[in-house]
């Protein structure tokens, strides 16, 4: 059994955040599959998806001048609703993959202009207002029919909210990766002056889901240890304001013996090659994160054969196992995130063998396969 009608896939951004990569990576799996696919975000006058896509889409006006994030996801909320509620009638399926765009796809569903809606609830944030923790309650519970990517958060969503969703891992794409230049890497490595330092990549910005601040302390452990390392951040773009936190763990840098722009360098969003491009230039994935729904940068690093550090978090355990694809030191200890970032300077045959390994992980999460199970969950929906 498989879906034969006209799909449309929502997502918040264009930026190239998990849930939007996850958008377009499906999206394009399922068009290659014959599925009428439509994708459907919000974003400004004359913006386009962080990178070309082959999938037609639309996008609805985003939210600018909010003072609060209140104000900005409802604000959110309602500007994708008004939009959908001029073509919604025209597809069969609309498929969320957030709390906005779930929230605007059931509004019109209700109001009798829109088709069921899935939902993929890629985790739970961490909202601090009743109003916020009531709206993505509604975005969870609304929806027709909910599915997640990890078993973790499964178990929560069954656990706290009583809905018992369908686990649908995400993929990677083995081609967004290819070896690079040797000009290439020393090209990228000269620009944040790396010399004989190691390169840990970080990918996700200074955001405390990302567990920056232990990351920061660990690098100054290292430091003192007399390792020399450069820690180059990528992305950054969020819907929800980490400012405050940013400027925070930055001003950490100088009682930690690290400099900004010398020890840390923050590179901020890039296009997708050049981010392909940093996942073969750097030495080793620094990924210790507090909280994700799957960890799609972790097998993106397996991809482009990169040493992974991540995190004992239950999501990575589902396809890392630490010392055999990866290194996964306790959540939030900087000295255990330290001890395992050193073990892995120091034996290029550990470094070697994870990625061995890793590149065994790597086949079984394709997104054509995400797409199939998709494709046949939408038709029994239906």
């Amino acid at each position: 059994m498989t879906f034969q009608g006209r799909l449309g896939i929502l997502t918040y951004s264009t930026k190239p955040r998990g849930g939007v990569v996850h958008s377009l990576e499906l999206a394009e799996a399922l068009q290659a599959r014959g599925i009428d696919v439509h994708l459907f975000a919000l974003g400004g006058p004359g913006e386009s998806f962080f990178r070309p896509t082959s999938v037609p889409f639309t996008l609805f006006p985003a939210i600018e001048g909010a003072t609060t994030l209140d104000d900005k996801v409802f604000a959110s909320v309602d500007s994708m609703a008004r939009g959908l509620a001029t073509t919604a009638s025209a597809f069969d399926l609309l498929h969320a993959q957030d709390c906005i765009s779930a929230r605007a796809a059931v509004r019109v569903r209700d109001a009798g202009t829109g088709p069921p809606v899935v939902r993929t609830v890629h985790h739970v944030d961490d909202f601090t207002t009743a109003a916020l923790i009531d709206c993505q309650r509604k975005a969870i519970l609304e929806p027709d029919h909910v599915l997640v990517v990890s078993r973790a958060w499964q178990e929560t969503l069954l656990r706290d909210y009583g809905v018992d969703a369908q686990i649908v891992h995400n993929g990677v794409r083995t081609d967004r990766f290819p070896p690079i230049s040797d000009e290439v890497r020393s090209r990228l490595r000269d620009s944040v002056r790396a010399e004989d330092r190691t390169v840990l990549l970080a990918v996700g910005g200074v955001e405390p889901r990302k567990g920056s601040r232990e990351l920061f302390e660990a690098v100054g452990l290292l430091r003192a240890r007399g390792h020399r390392v450069v820690l180059v951040i990528l992305g950054g773009h969020s819907f929800q304001d980490y400012e405050a936190y940013r400027l925070e763990t930055l001003a950490l840098l100088p009682g930690l013996g690290l400099g900004l722009g010398d020890d840390i360098v923050q590179i901020g969003t890039v296009d997708d090659l050049t981010l392909a491009q940093w996942f073969r230039a750097a030495d080793i994935l620094a990924y210790p994160s507090v909280k994700e729904g799957f960890g799609l940068v972790a097998l993106e690093a397996l991809a482009a054969d990169l040493p992974v550090v991540a995190s004992s978090i239950p999501v990575f355990s589902e396809f890392l196992t630490d010392h055999v694809n990866a290194l996964l030191p306790r959540v939030c200890d900087p000295v255990a995130l330290a001890n395992a970032l050193e073990e892995l300077i120091l034996d290029p045959a550990l470094r070697a063998t994870l990625v061995a390994a890793g590149s065994e992980v790597v086949p079984r999460y394709t997104w054509d396969a995400s797409a199939a199970r998709h494709a046949q969950l939408y038709a029994e929906l239906l």
